[in-house]
């Protein structure tokens, strides 16, 4: 049975993956310094390689023989692996198995031992299919992970993953492959398959996938089915792609160069008539007019025809403006359902361009405008000679009262937080422990919220907290109360921060200079109800800088 080109040059090691050097790196080091997480997830666009490296890893890590983090490919464990008939490795599509039930069988067949490799590897993909109960069941799995474990999660939606889950993973970034490197992974294969081919014909093919290596061998696939003699020639290329064909390109823009727009449109209704879309057709004018910016600038010029080096010759800003003409139009030829008539239209708009500045005909001008224009400057020059004159006459001005403008300020409950101080006081190590708790979560906090609760919590610090309430301290006053307007917020904040530290406060947020205030006033209060305390000594330095309004309290004995 013919086995499709994707599968059959999928990479094995670490080494033949394409344009992802980094992940493939990392991934390497972990092996030989045998630091190996519970939990990974790889995200990027589709075809970029990420199932594959979850299966390499999965070898690299249980083969017996792996070299310099590499498997050997080889060993029984390792063909078992590629072939997917070892039982302790599991590859599962979250697309069709995205329940709670699912994922609660893989969380009790996690607590197993492995039986023949040394880790159990469950490998994700589409892992953003899964539904939020089917998350919040992974989540357990993630937060008590079974020794000898590894999750490896894939998706090409990373927006979509809860961020509970992206702060129990380490996270690897796929990205999409560049066109030379699809080239040269292309050519290296057909010269392994013993297939005469066309360099125009890859490169076609290479831009056609836009950095999916996948789907530039399924695109080769095709294009060698329809290909005659084992010889891939530019026209099968064309042919598969839907591209338009660089002669076709060609002339048509020397007709735009020439200003020749019915021949122009002629050239238009030739490639419409060869069945090719008009949003290809759009596409492909967008890279040949950035091909001629490129050469006109130094580059490599991949073409080869005379017609081509004819255009050349247009200027730059010309072409500039072609780009911004063919830009506009594509939007319109995408959602439009008469697409060629929006081609037409901007054809003609190409042909009228001519790329030189057009200087005013001051002769074209009428006369009546022109002699209000001589009106108007002499009117110009008398207010003039009129303000000059004013400026050297001393001016009298009187002084105009203003009633000063009372702006409605922010005010903080200062009673909580006069309770939150005097509880610190009272019991200081409590306190100290609420605020740890408090700091510790601060970051899973953030990471957890987005926009603007993300943005408005970014701007301020933890300072104080018991266990009914969190004071946050803002640089701004209008942050501080915007934070405790957004009754959400407050209770996003409450619900993290109880599965992440084990108490729920409410937030009472201040402006940094009104905490401090609150806090000299608590203190003077303090002081006026002891004696007077001699100025500060080298022990206060024992006391912690977020309780130094304790300080005057706390007596310290050395032991």
């Amino acid at each position: 049975m013919y086995q499709a080109l994707y599968r059959k040059y999928r990479s094995q090691t670490f080494g033949e993956m394409v344009g992802q050097e980094v992940v493939a790196t990392t991934l390497k080091q972990a092996i030989e310094q045998e630091k190996i997480s519970h939990a990974y997830l790889f995200s990027g666009p589709r075809g970029t390689g990420k199932t594959s490296a979850a299966k390499i890893f999965a070898k690299a890590m249980n083969c017996p023989n792996q070299t310099a983090g590499e498997p050997c490919n080889d060993c029984y464990i390792c063909k078992a692996i590629t072939d997917g008939s070892l039982e302790d490795v599991i590859e599962i599509d979250a697309a069709s198995n995205n329940g709670v039930d699912e994922i609660r069988d893989i969380r009790d067949k996690s607590t197993y031992a492995p039986s023949l490799a040394h880790y159990k590897v469950y490998i994700i993909d589409e892992v953003h299919m899964l539904s939020t109960g089917a998350f919040n069941a992974l989540l357990k799995t993630l937060e008590e992970p079974t020794e000898n474990v590894v999750f490896i999660l894939a998706t090409t939606e990373l927006h979509k993953i809860p961020a509970t889950i992206l702060s129990r993973v380490q996270r690897f970034e796929f990205k999409s492959i560049k066109v030379v490197d699809i080239t040269d992974h292309l050519n290296h294969i057909l010269h392994q398959e013993a297939i005469e081919f066309d360099q125009e014909a890859i490169a076609m093919i290479a831009r056609r996938a836009e950095g999916g290596m996948r789907d530039a061998l399924s695109i080769l696939d095709q294009a060698l089915s329809l290909s005659v003699d084992r010889v891939l020639t530019l026209e099968v290329a064309e042919e598969i792609t839907g591209s338009i064909g660089l002669k076709a390109l060609d002339a048509y823009m020397d007709s735009i160069r020439r200003q020749d727009a019915p021949a122009a449109l002629q050239h238009l209704q030739t490639i419409f008539d060869n069945g090719k879309s008009m949003v290809r057709f759009t596409t492909d004018m967008l890279y040949y007019l950035r091909d001629l910016l490129i050469v006109q600038t130094g580059g490599e010029n991949t073409h080869t025809s005379s017609t081509f080096i004819a255009n050349l010759e247009m200027e730059q800003d010309r072409i500039f403006a072609m780009i911004e003409v063919v830009t506009r139009a594509l939007a319109d030829i995408k959602t439009s359902p008469q697409p060629k008539i929006y081609a037409e239209m901007m054809t003609i708009r190409l042909a009228d361009i001519t790329g030189q500045k057009v200087e005013p005909n001051q002769a074209a001008i009428p006369a009546g405008l022109l002699e209000q224009v001589e009106t108007l400057k002499a009117q110009v020059q008398s207010l003039q000679q009129q303000l000059a004159s004013l400026g050297k006459q001393p001016l009298e001005i009187k002084p105009v009262s203003r009633k000063p403008q009372t702006n409605k300020k922010y005010r903080p409950d200062t009673n909580k937080v006069h309770a939150i101080l005097q509880e610190a006081m009272e019991n200081p190590n409590l306190a100290r422990e609420n605020l740890t708790r408090l700091q510790n979560a601060w970051g899973e906090i953030i990471e957890s919220l987005s926009g603007a609760d993300k943005a408005l919590l970014v701007g301020s610090q933890p300072v104080a907290a018991n266990e009914h309430h969190a004071i946050l301290a803002f640089e701004s006053a209008f942050n501080a109360e915007q934070t405790m307007k957004r009754e959400n917020l407050d209770a996003m904040f409450g619900n993290i921060l109880s599965k992440a530290a084990g108490f729920s406060p409410h937030i009472l947020a201040l402006a940094q200079t009104d905490w401090l205030a609150i806090r000299a006033e608590f203190s003077a209060k303090a002081k006026g109800q002891k004696e007077a305390v001699p100025e500060a000594t080298e022990e206060e330095t024992l006391v912690p800088e977020a309780f130094q309004f304790l300080a005057d309290t706390v007596t310290i004995v050395e032991d």
